[in-house]
């Protein structure tokens, strides 16, 4: 069995509610070539963006489920607290459809905006008890209710996580938006190349500094992206801690966090010596994912010219000499269904078969 532990799902553009497109908020040309906020377009570069679609794709090549996250574009920043609500309830809704009526193939996320911390509780309440939905896909940052972008780690989200703790939820964080906070234009894909993976990093200092991987033990943390600047980042972080204790006063030092059995990492890091940093960093590979992010061009999609194809990164590896085969076949599924399940990994494994 295969399990892709990171994929994304468009709505067919005839399921996006009106007041999504009347509001500018999100939606999708009828020709399904490009999805649209207010300002920003995007092409869709891959038919796999929708269900019908994703599923052969997935036929194809051999993933027999796949963990659907929220859409980044649906985080909902930036938007007044009732469009926030209705944009999320139906990201939310969607995902629970498509789980409720291909179980067997996917287990989807979904989202809450921190910055109003009692409607989250209350939309995390509603999609673990109604909905059966196992997976909260957190920002690593949002805009609050002051207008000041906040990382998504700090005191006033705490209740999130205690809630998230209760439900023994799966926690997935992801990073968007960056062009709204960085203060550089926006040429090059700087945001999705450089950025993202600088967000990430952010998220991961302040989960860690602030211990949350001990005061919430049943809670599993995923960071996106392979956490790329985490693992190469960590003797900076020590130094600092170790250099100006008074600026870390009652934190954790970062090397205590390294390979904590709850935080998690996907394998989309793109090339075999990022892998291996994060191998050596980790010194297991329990915590590592199968993680594809497909069907974005970032993903690790078919490409001719790279002559890439789903998987290609993790047998490159394996091609290598850095993982044996049992790892190779514990990162795309034993690894994937921990992470989601915890103690309970093989009874979903059961199910799913």
């Amino acid at each position: 069995m295969r399990i892709n532990g990171h994929s994304h799902l468009l709505p067919y553009p005839s399921q996006i509610p009106k007041f999504m497109k009347d509001k500018e908020i999100f939606w999708i040309d009828d020709d399904r070539k490009f999805m649209r906020q207010k300002n920003w377009a995007r092409p869709i570069t891959d038919e796999s963006f929708f269900l019908d679609e994703k599923l052969e794709w997935m036929d194809k090549n051999k993933i027999d489920h796949a963990v659907v996250l929220n859409l980044s574009q649906l985080y909902g920043n930036g938007l007044t607290q009732n469009e926030m609500k209705q944009a999320l309830r139906f990201q939310n809704d969607f995902n629970a459809q498509v789980q409720a009526e291909n179980e067997k193939r996917f287990t989807t996320g979904f989202v809450v905006h921190a910055g109003f911390v009692d409607g989250a509780l209350w939309e995390i309440e509603r999609c673990v008890e109604k909905l059966n939905m196992k997976v909260l896909c957190l920002p690593t940052h949002y805009l609050d209710t002051a207008g000041k972008w906040r990382v998504i780690f700090n005191k006033e989200t705490e209740p999130i996580l205690e809630l998230a703790n209760k439900y023994k939820l799966a926690i997935e964080v992801h990073p968007y938006d960056g062009e709204k906070f960085i203060q550089l234009e926006n040429t090059s894909w700087r945001f999705h190349l450089i950025w993202m993976l600088a967000q990430c990093a952010d998220s991961y200092h302040f989960y860690t500094l602030n211990g949350y991987y001990k005061k919430y033990p049943n809670i599993r943390t995923c960071f996106a992206h392979g956490g790329q600047l985490n693992h190469i980042n960590i003797g900076r972080r020590t130094q600092g801690f170790d250099g100006r204790p008074d600026l870390f006063e009652g934190m954790e030092r970062p090397r205590n966090a390294v390979g904590h059995p709850n935080i998690y990492f996907d394998t989309l890091v793109h090339d075999t010596i990022s892998f291996e940093v994060m191998l050596k960093r980790q010194q297991t590979t329990d915590q590592i994912l199968m993680g594809l992010d497909d069907p974005y061009p970032l993903g690790e999609m078919e490409n001719e010219r790279q002559s890439s194809y789903p998987g290609k990164l993790l047998d490159l590896v394996l091609r290598d000499g850095l993982i044996s085969e049992t790892q190779h076949s514990e990162i795309w599924k034993d690894n994937v269904a921990r992470w989601l399940y915890g103690d309970d990994a093989q009874s979903f494994i059961q199910k799913i078969s």
